[in-house]
């Protein structure tokens, strides 16, 4: 038990952790330890270089996104321990007794709010043509032609824009996703 990163957390922030993120008393600790290697100033808080040397982050196409995303929660440039967990909990599997869970960090509801802005670039609760494209080059880079990415777009936004106003609301989003198990798509299995 006597790990370093048992004892710089407080038992009472283990336990409020775990409330908010369901994530264990040996995975948080185990992901605070993670987190103290990342963060090279050793100021308790991550910069957004920090979070890329993170090696599943670097070699995603969507990293860097991903990253941008722990930052959205405050305006700092820097993450401290509690917002890393808040963010990673919703790549956190969905424990099935909580499946109706609307305010839970992990929830559907909250897996979903996180896949959108992922496509909301410009922050403005609404993903464009322009936004699906951006998105679909990071993913695919040049594998796929210009002409095929914005035939893919077009469809996108013809499928899933019910108001035709050309853009994707949050509304819409979910609607569209419906039929997605967007609950195993964002799960990543964490430190047991």
């Amino acid at each position: 038990m006597g790990s370093r990163a048992s004892l710089l957390l407080r038992q009472e922030e283990i336990e409020e952790i775990q409330r908010e993120t369901g994530f264990s008393h040996n995975q948080i600790t185990r992901l605070y330890s993670r987190f103290t290697s990342l963060d090279k100033s050793q100021n308790g808080a991550l910069s957004r270089e920090d979070l890329l040397r993170i090696p599943e982050l670097a070699i995603n196409p969507l990293g860097e996104r991903v990253v941008q995303l722990f930052f959205l929660e405050g305006e700092d440039e820097q993450v401290n321990f509690r917002q890393y967990m808040r963010t990673l909990a919703r790549f956190r599997p969905l424990d099935p007794s909580q499946k109706n869970d609307k305010e839970g960090v992990n929830s559907r509801e909250k897996k979903l709010e996180f896949a959108f802005r992922m496509y909301d670039l410009d922050q403005d609760n609404r993903i464009s043509r322009d936004e699906v494209l951006q998105v679909l080059r990071m993913m695919v880079g040049v594998n796929i032609s210009e002409e095929q990415l914005g035939s893919i777009a077009d469809r996108t936004i013809l499928e899933a824009d019910t108001d035709g106003d050309q853009r994707i609301s949050f509304e819409e989003f979910c609607k569209a996703m419906e039929r997605s198990e967007v609950e195993q798509k964002m799960s990543v299995r964490f430190l047991d």
